[in-house]
């Protein structure tokens, strides 16, 4: 089991309960998937920076990566309608689990001038998006052998109800937020 679901269900489940008053256990909220996306703008051009950027996400995810298309032609930027501009994976289950352990213990902290995360980028409805500059900050990717540095959006969609409980359970996960 990932040391971080182990986590989950031994402690972060026990303080949330007492926390917001949960009178089932199922309704305590819980991370349901975590979706990374990368764009390729520069696609368009070179099919082969889409492809180098496919290879770095499925090394990132060790998952499976999904090119993704353009829903409607734009002419100012030169994109036709299916054409293949970006990369996107979803994770769900044990590798979700070991992706937020990666990221939050060991790529977070390899940001230059790293302050926190923004506390703010909540939607709403109790999913959060965090966008990484760059995908150097990963251990697995190997500096020599990137072509660009490139960022990437990943998504924590939780089954919390509010903004407020999907902070305190990424925050039991020891996301590190910036002080207000």
């Amino acid at each position: 089991m990932a040391r971080l679901k182990d986590y989950y269900n031994n402690e972060i489940k026990k303080n949330l309960k007492a926390k917001f008053n949960y009178k089932n256990d199922l309704s305590v909220p819980k991370l349901e998937k975590v979706v990374i996306n990368m764009g390729v703008g520069e696609a368009k051009d070179n099919s082969k920076l889409l492809d180098n950027a496919v290879r770095d996400l499925q090394i990132i995810t060790g998952q499976h990566v999904v090119t993704t298309k353009a829903k409607k032609a734009v002419a100012n930027f030169k994109i036709r309608e299916g054409m293949a501009i970006g990369c996107k994976c979803t994770l769900r289950g044990e590798k979700m689990y070991e992706f937020v352990d990666r990221l939050i213990n060991l790529a977070l902290p390899r940001v230059r001038d790293f302050r926190g995360v923004n506390p703010n980028a909540f939607d709403g409805r109790g999913n959060y998006s965090l966008g990484i500059k760059e995908q150097i900050i990963f251990p697995e990717i190997e500096f020599d052998k990137i072509d660009k540095v490139r960022g990437m959006d990943v998504i924590f969609v939780t089954t919390a109800k509010t903004d407020e409980e999907a902070k305190a359970l990424l925050t039991e996960f020891n996301m590190p937020f910036a002080k207000s």
